[in-house]
Parts: structure tokens; C-alpha cells; sequence
């Protein structure tokens, strides 16, 4: 991490109030994910098109998250099912503002990502009443049916377009974990850019092409739940799985 924390503290620097005009609630986005080694590079090259966020000196920031799902697994089930209008519901702590959110991510038929949230407790996982209420209004569950499926953490490096055009979270290194125990991937990047339009027009693609990095699909709970539920159906993500076991863990 030395030579990609050396490398972060080269960027022009934007706050928190200035990310919020690229909050990007209801975009595309696309996914590569990929091993560490290649992630200097790719920062060096996006140093004259981005900047980074930096929240009370921090650059590198600690996410916590716990997903939630029904029993029989209906979210995650889904999503290895390849369902469109879907839903994924969490629990998000941002560890450098110590603030947390409710989430909602609806993937819609059209392949756009729409957010909504609503502010929370950190690590109360027992609804309050305005959490169940926005649970019923923003998806086909009840909060009641839900329980927590997966806890993970990771780091982030977020990179905001100078134009304010796209944003870019770069995740390194998450760990699973759940009552069948933990799992932490070393050298794993997930990477994911996101713009209101076409991402063809984002210079991160060009970067990203240019360093041979092709986009690959990879969902973190999905993967969490594979990786520590082996009863759970998997054999979409078991190619993506032996390839992290054996090429990037």
C-alpha cells in the first residue's frame, strides 16, 4: 500500500460538499475488478483528468457495511440468477464521518442503478419503524422478513472527474464475514465508474482499455455469501471465484 498511498497523495484534492454534485443516485456504471498490482498504474494515468476525496485528511477511507436478505436468500438468488429489477438492501457506516445509511441499490430493466437512503444508527440491525416504512416504499420486501446476511469492510479511494463528469470508487481488500465465519481477499481491486450517461465519453475507460483491465461484473455480497455460504447456489460466479482463490488471493 506504501507506493499507492504515495501516488494518492499527488491528486488535487475535492471535499464532501463538492462530491455531492456528483452524487450520481441514478446512473450507469460499470465494474472491473482486478489484482492490486495494477492499480499504481492506473492512478498515475488519471492524475490529470481526477481529483480525490479527502475527508479530515483522509484519502484511503474505511467502509463498513451489513447487507440484509429473506431467509431463503431471494437477493442473492436474484442476482446469481442474472434478474433484472433487483434489489440489494445495506446497512452502511462511512467509518470518516462516522455517519450511516440505509440503503437501497434498484437495478433497473434498463441496466441503470438507482440509490436511495435514509439516515441510520450504526450496527442497529433491528428496524425502527421509518426504517421498516422506507424498506415497504422502495422495494417489494418487508423489513420484518429481512435479517442480516453479510457484514463486510474495505477500504476506498473515491476519484471525482475534474468536469464533475463521472466518480470513481476504488475498493482494495475486503473481508467477509457471517455466522459461518470470516474471509478477506488480499489484492483484490474492485473498481466501479459511474456517470449520469454514457460512460464511452469517461476518460477512465480509455485508461482502463489502454492498461488491458476489461470490465468484469463482481458484486461484493454476492461474492461475500459464495465465498462463506457453500450451500448457496454459485455455479454463475464459480469461474470468478477460482480465478480470485487462485490469481489475486
Amino acid at each position: 500500500m506504501k507506493e499507492i498511498n504515495d501516488i494518492v497523495s499527488n491528486f488535487s484534492s475535492v471535499s464532501l460538499d463538492e462530491i455531492n454534485e456528483v452524487k450520481l443516485m441514478s446512473r450507469i456504471d460499470r465494474k472491473y475488478w482486478f489484482h492490486i498490482s495494477k492499480l499504481g498504474a492506473l492512478l498515475e494515468n488519471a492524475l490529470d483528468d481526477y481529483d480525490i476525496l479527502e475527508i479530515n485528511g483522509q484519502r484511503v477511507m474505511d467502509y463498513q457495511t451489513t447487507y440484509f436478505d429473506t431467509p431463503d436468500s431471494l437477493m442473492y438468488i436474484k442476482h446469481h440468477n442474472q434478474k433484472l429489477n433487483r434489489v440489494k438492501i445495506r446497512q452502511r457506516n462511512y467509518v470518516s464521518t462516522n455517519d450511516s445509511f440505509l440503503e437501497v441499490k434498484f437495478k433497473t430493466n434498463k441496466k441503470r442503478t438507482v440509490k436511495t437512503r435514509i439516515e441510520t444508527n450504526s450496527g442497529a440491525t433491528d428496524f425502527i419503524q421509518p426504517e421498516l416504512d422506507f424498506i415497504d416504499n422502495k422495494t417489494p420486501f418487508k423489513g420484518e422478513d429481512l435479517h442480516p446476511s453479510l457484514n463486510n469492510k474495505f477500504k476506498r479511494i473515491t476519484l471525482i472527474h475534474k468536469q464533475k463528469l463521472d466518480r470513481c470508487t476504488i475498493d482494495i481488500n475486503p473481508e467477509f464475514w457471517d455466522e459461518n465465519g470470516k474471509s478477506k481477499i488480499e489484492n483484490l481491486v474492485i473498481f466501479e465508474v459511474k456517470r449520469g450517461r454514457s460512460l464511452k465519453l469517461s476518460p477512465i475507460v480509455s485508461i482502463l482499455r489502454n492498461l488491458n483491465i476489461r470490465q468484469k461484473g463482481l458484486s461484493k455480497y454476492c461474492t461475500g455469501r459464495a465465498i462463506l455460504d457453500q450451500k448457496l447456489k454459485q455455479n454463475a460466479f464459480k469461474r470468478r471465484l477460482n480465478f480470485i482463490t487462485k490469481k489475486i488471493n
